[in-house]
């Protein structure tokens, strides 16, 4: 479940070589893009950890990748992850995550980011860490082990080898009534945050964009179990498909969904509207205009009073 940055900000990069003996980028390479949004993750030669400058983090984010395997139960048509390949790895091994995180959160810490291809070139406040990601290849509340993961992160920060950092969960939120979910959830701090994924109002919406195997009903219902319990996210990708914007219609249904999920008790902290980022598995969507993404943004504001932002 890959979520973010700008379509308009930059071009993919291709993959490059780091790690502790990595080169200096060289300026005059194409990939040294003008801005840093839009570039593709850094797998800084880790297996399960990975950097990325992300336009809704407002900066750098270090995503823990809890889907090596690509399990996901949605099939989102803006998806950038090419499914029809195998994983690399079939299972998170916690210890090696938990090196390979410390090792890139002492790069950050010392500023060596800037050794790493695609980040010599950034403004300072664009490295400066915002969050620590739980994403990956697919849904991270589809792991395994996601509370040993989730531990594994929390203990990491309780160790005080490096400054405070907030981390997020970014999911569709299918796993979140999983009991092995709600105990890894729940050893998030008050700072910590949850991106929960509602992209329409409709179930058939629903199916055509996101293509889950779960009912548009369990994902409102899931928000709600976590919502009354923390403040959360909402993540609202809207594209073009086939060249088409979302119907009038289904926005309304979608902004019905959000006054619905406020008035069962759910905590919504900010609604975050945006569209296609990264190039797409599908060619047949594409990033939707930023105005249309606007006028979006303020019906959520003016219907359900909640604060909207547009990436």
């Amino acid at each position: 479940m890959l979520n973010e940055q700008s379509d308009a900000y930059g071009q993919p990069t291709s993959p490059v070589n780091s790690g502790p003996d990595a080169a200096a980028p060289d300026s005059t390479d194409p990939r040294c893009c003008p801005t840093a949004f839009g570039q593709r993750r850094n797998s800084l030669n880790c297996r399960f950890v990975y950097a990325v400058i992300s336009q809704r983090a407002h900066g750098l984010s270090v995503g823990v990748n809890l889907n090596p395997d690509k399990k996901c139960n949605f099939d989102c048509a803006y998806c950038e992850v090419e499914r029809g390949t195998v994983g690399m790895e079939p299972t998170v091994d916690v210890s090696v995550l938990a090196g390979e995180l410390g090792w890139v959160l002492e790069m950050v810490h010392e500023d060596r980011l800037r050794e790493v291809d695609g980040f010599g070139h950034l403004p300072a406040e664009l490295l400066q860490l915002k969050e620590v990601a739980l994403s990956g290849d697919g849904e991270p509340t589809l792991c395994p082990n996601f509370e040993e993961v989730a531990l594994e992160v929390m203990h990491l920060r309780s160790t005080g080898r490096f400054p405070y950092f907030k981390v997020v969960l970014i999911t569709n939120t299918s796993g979140l009534d999983r009991p092995e979910v709600g105990r890894g959830v729940e050893l998030l701090g008050c700072d910590d945050e949850i991106w929960v994924k509602l992209d329409a109002g409709t179930q058939a919406y629903m199916d055509k964009v996101n293509r889950p195997d779960i009912s548009l009903e369990r994902v409102l219902a899931n928000i709600v179990r976590v919502g009354r319990k923390r403040p959360v996210v909402i993540q609202s990708l809207f594209p073009l498909m086939h060249g088409e914007e979302p119907p009038a219609e289904e926005i309304e249904e979608y902004v019905q969904r959000l006054k619905e999920l406020k008035a069962a008790g759910a905590q919504i902290a900010l609604v975050q509207v945006y569209s296609v980022h990264r190039p797409p598995h599908r060619t047949d969507c594409e990033h939707m205009p930023l105005r249309s993404l606007s006028l979006i943004a303020r019906r959520v504001r003016e219907a359900t009073g909640l604060r909207a932002e547009v990436f």
